[in-house]
């Protein structure tokens, strides 16, 4: 579909890990701090956090572009050969196709853009390159328009969400993004630190909570299952309006971990009937095609109701919206493009389409209808 898309080469809280604490074996843990930090994975003292704050804040659709902007490198190198005033034929869609498959966007989106293309140019006449460009960025809304489905709270008192994704998914620094996301729409919010298998976890969520200036309820060790059924009765108890609830990471090939995950899905239904009333599962986006296995093996074991994709400001493999959408069409409910706490926004796929081409915004949050 682009160019864009090609390949390129607290009482409640413990506030320090307990002495002599092991580490997570190395197929299970996290990256080092330093590469966390890279990621955005949590803030540590000493950072320029401070500065990032206080330095004046773009618009979302302006962080958008800018987050997108290796996708739109991509768009805008692969497209300016592709498109133009250059004649619509067989040769050009078949370019086309190669473009859409090497953007990771999959076999089955990409047929299906294609066969939008080809009836919108016999049905409307097009004639040029630049005609067939713009017929694309219509058909990619179409496509993802069904993803974009805002999280509805409010339903349940606590509502109660829950947290997966594999190691280095971004998934502790969501739970503190959407943390802030909450608060600034008037929740009060509370952490549970489930993922007692990776020690600097807790950590990271605990250095979150703090900084949002939410509870964190964990444990120093112990079952994951127990740490999150202990935070939902304390939420229930103080009145919380929102409980994230951490998990550990996990390969979705770990058949033994993926049982303990649908384990911590069954308690918290004991804690909370009718509970966890979202399942979110965190994405990489840097890992293309194979988000499309993990959103499949999560959702045969817990049940996905939501995707988070992160990430998207360090690759240009922005077609696997696209993928997700023919595949796995789960509700796309945040994307993030970039290290900032706000920096993770609900996914909207007008703007997140006129941003990969460049075209103007229609104002903050604005939503034109769909064609």
């Amino acid at each position: 579909m682009f160019g864009f898309l090609k390949k390129s080469g607290t009482p409640d809280s413990e506030k320090n890990v307990a002495p002599g604490e092991e580490v997570a074996p190395a197929d299970e843990a996290e990256p080092s701090s330093a590469a966390g930090q890279a990621e955005g994975e949590a803030p540590r003292d000493g950072d320029s956090r401070e500065a990032l704050d206080e330095a004046p804040r773009r618009s979302w659709a302006e962080r958008l572009k800018a987050g997108l902007s290796r996708t739109r490198q991509q768009l805008g190198g692969g497209l300016a050969n592709l498109f133009g005033l250059r004649k619509i034929d067989e040769d050009l869609l078949e370019e086309l196709e190669n473009t859409l498959l090497m953007a990771d966007c999959g076999v089955e989106a990409t047929q299906f853009l294609l066969d939008e293309l080809r009836r919108r140019w016999k049905r409307d006449r097009l004639e040029t390159a630049d005609q067939l460009q713009a017929a694309l960025a219509e058909t990619l809304r179409e496509l993802l328009q069904p993803l974009e489905a805002p999280l509805v709270l409010g339903t349940h008192a606590p509502f109660i969400i829950m947290i997966a994704g594999i190691n280095g998914s971004g998934k502790t620094t969501s739970i503190g993004k959407l943390a802030k996301h909450f608060q600034q729409q008037g929740k009060s919010v509370l952490l549970a630190a489930g993922d007692t298998f990776r020690a600097a976890a807790r950590e990271q969520l605990e250095t979150w909570g703090a900084r949002n200036n939410v509870t964190v309820i964990s444990q120093e060790s112990g079952d994951s299952a127990a740490v999150i059924f202990d935070a939902v009765n304390a939420a229930k108890a103080r009145g919380i309006d929102i409980v994230l609830a951490d998990t550990a990471g996990r390969l979705p090939t770990q058949l033994h971990l993926m049982e303990e995950i649908a384990k911590v899905r069954r308690v918290i239904a004991k804690a909370a009937p009718g509970a966890p009333h979202e399942v979110l599962l965190v994405l990489d986006a840097n890992i293309g095609q194979n988000a499309l296995t993990q959103v499949k093996a999560f959702d045969a074991a817990i049940g996905v109701t939501g995707l988070v994709l992160t990430k998207l400001d360090g690759t240009a493999k922005g077609g696997v919206v696209a993928a997700i959408a023919r595949q796995t069409p789960k509700p796309l409910r945040f994307i993030g493009v970039g290290e900032g706490i706000d920096d993770l926004q609900p996914f909207r796929a007008r703007e997140f389409v006129d941003a990969l081409f460049s075209v103007a915004p229609r104002g903050e949050g604005a939503r034109a209808p769909s064609a």
